[in-house]
């Protein structure tokens, strides 16, 4: 419903803000990440997310859209709510929870306040595939135009595997293996050429 909030910072909190609108106060909770993001700015824009429940309208803020989607796929899991959801992305960098999960690496995500052995058995079991498929993505927000060019002929290349029919996990490996042969400036036909080839 509210996509993102645009305004001046007049409060800021570990755990939440303030931005101030055309004369109104948003109230914002936010995760310790977000909160090292923001520093002192005067201005601020925070991608947003709704939370309505029959009792409270609650507003979460994030710096950067890695954070927001890592929050959504949390909550979307059973037993994680979105206080549940914050506390992990403040207990862990949006980087090192995606390697958690990546890795299966449960007890990283067990150790959060809050969250149990099942809670985190279960984040990692229904977000893996998720988090693997764009983390090639958001390697490209933090990094140089060069890795993102790299990701993009990347993920060009399991497209167009996919087009031609070969399933996703085989494309993702023979692409990997090949990279791993010619390094990151291979072009995208001879990626495409020598995936075909390797099958």
């Amino acid at each position: 419903m509210i996509a993102y909030l645009k305004g001046k910072l007049v409060f800021k909190d570990p755990t939440f803000v303030i931005i101030d609108i055309s004369g109104i106060g948003y109230h914002v909770k936010i995760s310790l990440q977000t909160y090292s993001k923001i520093k002192d700015e005067e201005q601020v824009m925070l991608l947003t997310f709704l939370h309505i429940k029959e009792d409270a309208h609650t507003l979460y803020g994030f710096k950067e859209e890695a954070e927001k989607k890592l929050f959504l796929n949390l909550i979307s899991i059973s037993g994680v709510g979105p206080n549940t959801g914050l506390m992990i992305l403040s207990s862990l960098s949006s980087e090192e929870l995606e390697m958690a999960i990546i890795q299966e690496d449960f007890k990283t995500i067990q150790n959060v306040k809050g969250v149990g052995v099942k809670t985190a058995q279960r984040i990692v079991l229904e977000l893996k595939d998720k988090v693997k498929k764009d983390s090639i993505l958001e390697l490209s927000t933090n990094s140089t135009g060069f890795l993102h060019q790299n990701n993009k002929v990347k993920e060009e290349a399991l497209q167009a595997l996919m087009t031609l029919g070969f399933p996703k996990n085989t494309a993702e490996k023979n692409i990997a293996a090949i990279l791993k042969k010619t390094g990151p400036d291979i072009s995208l036909e001879d990626l495409i050429k020598a995936s075909l080839k390797s099958t």
